[in-house]
C-alpha cells in the first residue's frame, strides 16, 4: 500500500471518527436546542466533511462513501447499544456485520 493510499485512509479514519463525535452529540442536543452540542454537531461535521473531500481527491468515491457509510453505522450503532441505552438484537448485531460485510467486499474488489 503506497503512501497516498494510507494517508487516504488515515484521513477517512478521521473523517469517520468527526462524524460520529457530531453524530453522537447531535443525540445530546435536543433537536439543535442545546447550544454547546449542537455547535459540537456543527464543528464535527464540518471537519469530517472537509476531511472527506480531501480523501476523495485519491480515493474511488464509491469505496471512501461505503468505508465512511459502514464504518459510521456500525460505530454509531455499537455507542447506541452500549452508552445510551439502545437494544441489542440479532437483528440490529446481523444488520451491523452485513454492512461490514458489504464494505469489506468493496474494498477487496479493486478498491486501489
Amino acid at each position: 500500500m503506497g503512501t497516498v493510499v494510507r494517508m487516504a485512509y488515515l484521513m477517512l479514519a478521521g473523517a469517520i471518527l468527526f462524524e460520529i463525535a457530531g453524530t453522537t452529540l447531535m443525540k445530546f442536543s435536543d433537536g439543535f436546542t442545546k447550544l454547546w452540542p449542537t455547535l459540537g454537531t456543527l464543528a464535527g461535521y464540518a471537519v469530517a466533511f472537509t476531511l472527506l473531500a480531501q480523501v476523495l481527491k485519491s480515493m474511488d468515491v464509491g469505496v471512501a462513501y461505503a468505508v465512511w457509510a459502514g464504518a459510521g453505522t456500525a460505530l454509531i450503532a455499537a455507542i447506541g447499544m452500549a452508552f445510551l441505552g439502545e437494544s441489542i438484537t440479532a437483528a440490529k448485531v446481523a444488520g451491523v456485520l452485513l454492512v461490514i460485510g458489504g464494505v469489506v467486499l468493496l474494498n477487496l474488489g479493486g478498491a486501489h
